[in-house]
């Protein structure tokens, strides 16, 4: 049987009109079987074992390729499972980090006592400038009409 699985005939060959239809075509080799037909997929090597029913082709992954394509989605769940705890575990360190960087109310209060004062003194020199100013400037001269 391996030696008929590598003398494969194109399953569409010379059918349809279409470029897309032909690359299809060429993309799965078929060879008829005691049993019905196995295919292989060109691209990427799979091979299925396909039955007639109903004048139809009905085609199933072989036993070991289904069992590889669990082994394989088996661990790409694990992998998607580690990658979820990681980002969860980076997430919830960013927030405690961004959580600790913010002040307490204390110290927030502090800090706007601080403000306030500051802004206070400023416009009390400020106010002191501009009756400085006021001083140095003459009075305008009476209107005479």
């Amino acid at each position: 049987m391996r030696r008929a699985l590598l003398m494969f005939v194109p399953l569409l060959a010379g059918l349809g009109s279409t470029s897309a239809f032909a690359a299809e075509g060429q993309r799965f080799q078929m060879e008829k079987t005691d049993r019905g037909y196995v295919r292989m997929d060109t691209q990427t090597g799979e091979m299925s074992i396909c039955e007639e029913r109903d004048n139809q082709l009905v085609c199933k992954l072989a036993a070991d390729e289904r069992s590889a394509l669990q082994d394989e989605i088996g661990r790409l769940q694990g992998d998607i499972k580690t990658i979820e705890d990681r980002v969860l575990k980076l997430e919830n360190s960013l927030t405690a980090r961004m959580e600790s960087k913010l002040p307490t109310e204390e110290e927030f209060q502090k800090s706007m006592g601080y403000m306030e004062r500051f802004f206070r003194s400023f416009m009390g020199i400020v106010k002191d400038m501009e009756k400085e100013d006021k001083a140095q400037q003459p009075e305008p001269a009476p209107n005479k009409t």
